[in-house]
């Protein structure tokens, strides 16, 4: 089994909240690691997302959590909003 993992970013203005994390998180910057999987056909090569997983830096300490990709976007949405 091949994994791709692809970086990036987000940024919150406001704490928020996600599922399987407890308690709220500050605001500011996360970074965010998808990975997929590889699946090769006699056609094609295929990528199916596997994880999300969300980086957590505090002083002393970094933890990833899976986080699911929808309630990453929803939470961002909310925030987007929360700023309007």
């Amino acid at each position: 089994m091949a994994l791709r993992t692809t970086p990036s970013s987000v940024s919150f203005s406001h704490p928020f909240a996600l599922k399987g994390v407890d308690g709220p998180l500050p605001a500011g910057s996360y970074e965010v690691e998808t990975e997929e999987e590889i699946i090769e056909t006699l056609h094609r090569m295929v990528y199916v997302r596997v994880a999300t997983l969300l980086i957590i830096r505090s002083p002393g300490m970094t933890r990833t959590v899976t986080v699911d990709p929808g309630d990453l976007q929803m939470a961002l949405e909310r925030d987007r909003a929360m700023a309007g």
